[in-house]
């Protein structure tokens, strides 16, 4: 599904991220790693976002040669949403929907589910970090995407949103939609059965042994 080549992420001349060789086949993904270890870098880097040395396909797609088709199917739920204060969420959602080619139907439902409702037409400066969260959110899931990339899905929601995550996931994976997903938390492995995880540390990307449990169930 995503193949990762020769990555190099600098900034400012420092190194910051190298991966040689990665290949995610389609499944649930989770990344562990410290605060500035690299994930979000990694994360922004894969959705088109951010400038690097190397090369990323997703299948035949090319982030560079076919750049449309690439970031068209691949979707980044950012862990802290920053969005400029003047504009809704249903600015910001209505926006990507466009961008996305996503229906008016499938805006309506991630609009209620996730309870973006009371919030809609207020202005996002005057939003609280689970308003953003929650935007955020449904901005990943719009559209018709291969690829869903969530950062720190979990943190800032109330309980029962955490749940509704959980469901979305499970449906859009159930569709053949591949994860990627941090957290600081564990995820419940009865409700999101992790393929592979790997640990963001030292500039460098490592898988680790399936979570505990994993084995378990196979």
């Amino acid at each position: 599904m995503l193949q990762i080549t020769n990555l190099h992420k600098s900034y400012g001349g420092h190194l910051v991220l190298q991966v040689p060789s990665l290949f995610l086949k389609e499944g649930i993904h989770w990344f562990k790693g410290a605060n500035g270890s690299g994930k979000t870098t990694f994360f922004r880097t894969l959705a088109g976002m951010l400038p690097f040395e190397g090369e990323i396909k997703m299948g035949t797609w090319d982030i560079r040669k076919n750049p449309i088709d690439y970031r068209l199917h691949i979707n980044y739920g950012e862990a802290e949403p920053d969005y400029p204060e003047f504009l809704t969420a249903n600015d910001l959602i209505q926006f990507v929907a466009k961008a996305k080619k996503a229906s008016q139907k499938q805006v309506d439902e991630l609009i209620e589910l996730l309870g973006i409702e009371p919030f809609l037409y207020q202005p996002s400066g005057t939003y609280s970090s689970g308003m953003l969260k929650k935007t955020s959110l449904a901005v990943a899931f719009l559209g018709q995407p291969k690829v869903i990339i969530l950062d720190e899905p979990l943190i800032t929601i109330d309980d029962a949103t955490v749940q509704k995550v959980y469901e979305l996931v499970q449906r859009y994976h159930a569709q053949g939609v591949t994860f990627l997903l941090s957290s600081h938390q564990d995820f419940r492995f009865e409700a999101l059965p992790i393929k592979q995880l790997f640990e963001v540390k030292d500039k460098k990307i490592t898988e680790l042994p399936p979570p505990r449990g994993e084995n378990d169930r196979h």
